[in-house]
């Protein structure tokens, strides 16, 4: 049998709703604040029926320390303040319903009776999750290997609380799509989930884009522009690539942290926001903060929970799963039927994978794409793949890269640039657009780039 926890201090209150909701449910009561973290530290409670005025903590501070401890247990809010504002503030702190004293009997037993529906398929929802979970899947996450599997234990634990998490991962392991899932398993789920690329912000517009700016604050600043940051209030922002943010906005994000408040461009008050930070970078933030690039204080307030994601070279026993994944999903989505031979999945095996998931993702789109027949072989698959080394570097398949013997940091990095994007762009066809998004890019950002750097489509 389902449990009700009714919370009040006062005895005849407890009494008439313990009396009203007597053969639903087994009611259990508290009279305080601390009474209510015992009982959900156990576990044993489906439904909190709440009070708001109570002597020592009042029901919201109550509710708000469920919500940022990870218990998502429905709670109705029953309160003899009936304003709209009081309904308000309790909804948007977590409360699942609310209802004034003085109600009518039956509407509450109804109210009660949908609530525990809800929270018996909640917890329906949690047991397949979480079977799902040991049977190697976190929403569109797929790894049965050990380093996976722990990874996605760790993100199943955390997704409920409000903690910071940290993913740590190179490039294409996934970084974006654990973060979405654990919004996605959070009390914030039906609120936004709000991305930014630090990675590909100009530095003169990343602020405008986390904080927003009020009209005149800049050059072109026509009208007043909301950030980020007051976009994803009540839910989750990602930070992806948070390695690559300037020191002068890393201080401001570290503000926003720690007094919950941002201030736009141009701006002079404080505006409150209510956001979960979610990071990521590819990046070592321990050298970069030895290096000075990046603060130290920042990293201990992102790394509240730090999940580090594998590479794909580190996790192989999971890649014929991936492959086979993949193809089920790109043949699907290209209208045709296709699998992997045996020798074409021990090929891609022998490959170390630099570019990880998203790499082999897009090796299997194309080999998809251009193959005539319903077996890859691997005939379909490139040059490198079949040599069982990397892509091939302008110093030869085994040297090192051309730029790294550069000894001018600003030529290595305006090389490598070129490397990088002829490259992308050769795998994309020279489609602009798609290589744009593959790079975390606005598609005009990369023809600024491509003008910089003198890279043109050969023919042209």
């Amino acid at each position: 049998m389902q449990k009700i926890l009714i919370v009040d201090d006062e005895a005849s209150a407890r009494y008439g709703l313990r009396r009203a909701l007597e053969g639903i449910a087994e009611v259990a009561e508290a009279e305080s604040a601390r009474e209510v973290r015992e009982m959900a530290a156990k576990g044993e409670v489906d439904l909190v029926l709440l009070d708001i005025v109570m002597p020592e903590e009042d029901g919201l501070s109550v509710l708000r320390w469920l919500r940022e401890n990870g218990h998502d247990t429905p709670v109705l809010i029953v309160s003899a303040l009936d304003t709209a504002q009081s309904a308000i503030e309790a909804l948007q702190s977590g409360a699942a319903d609310y209802i004034t004293k003085g109600f009518d009997i039956e509407e509450l037993r109804r109210r009660v009776a949908n609530l525990l529906k809800i929270s018996e398929l909640d917890r329906e929802n949690r047991r397949l999750r979480k079977e799902l979970v040991a049977e190697g899947q976190f929403g569109r996450m797929i790894g049965k290997s050990a380093a996976m599997r722990r990874v996605f234990e760790m993100a199943e634990r955390v997704a409920p609380s409000d903690a910071t998490v940290l993913i740590l991962g190179e490039s294409g392991t996934g970084k974006d799509l654990l973060a979405q899932e654990i919004h996605a398993r959070s009390p914030r789920a039906a609120r936004a989930f709000v991305a930014v690329n630090c990675a590909a912000l100009p530095e003169n517009l990343i602020e405008s884009e986390l904080f927003g700016h009020e009209r005149g604050a800049f050059t072109g600043a026509m009208q007043q522009r909301k950030g980020k940051f007051e976009l994803a209030h009540g839910g989750t922002i990602f930070l992806d690539e948070i390695g690559d943010m300037n020191p002068v906005t890393q201080a401001k994000v570290l503000r926003a942290i720690e007094n919950r408040t941002i201030e736009r461009l141009g701006g002079s008050h404080p505006i409150e926001v209510d956001v979960r930070i979610i990071s990521a970078t590819h990046r070592d933030l321990r050298e970069e903060i030895e290096a000075g690039r990046f603060r130290e204080d920042l990293f201990y307030r992102l790394r509240v929970v730090s999940l580090d994601i594998p590479a794909l070279r580190a996790r192989k026993d999971d890649l014929p799963l991936l492959v086979a994944a993949f193809v089920e999903q790109l043949g699907a989505r290209h209208g045709r039927k296709v699998r992997v031979s045996p020798e074409a999945v021990e090929q891609l095996l022998r490959y170390d994978w630099p570019g990880n998931v998203r790499e082999l993702r897009n090796v299997l789109e194309r080999a998809v794409v251009m193959s005539g027949s319903e077996v890859l072989s691997p005939r379909e698959l490139p040059e490198e793949l079949l040599a069982g080394q990397g892509p091939k570097t302008a110093a030869g398949n085994s040297g090192a890269p051309e730029f790294l013997d550069e000894p001018d940091f600003r030529e290595a990095k305006r090389k490598f640039e070129i490397e990088f994007f002829r490259r992308k762009l050769e795998q994309h066809r020279w489609n602009v657009s798609k290589t744009a998004a593959e790079a975390g890019l606005h598609r005009q950002s990369l023809q600024d780039k491509l003008r910089e750097l003198g890279i043109q489509r050969p023919g042209k």
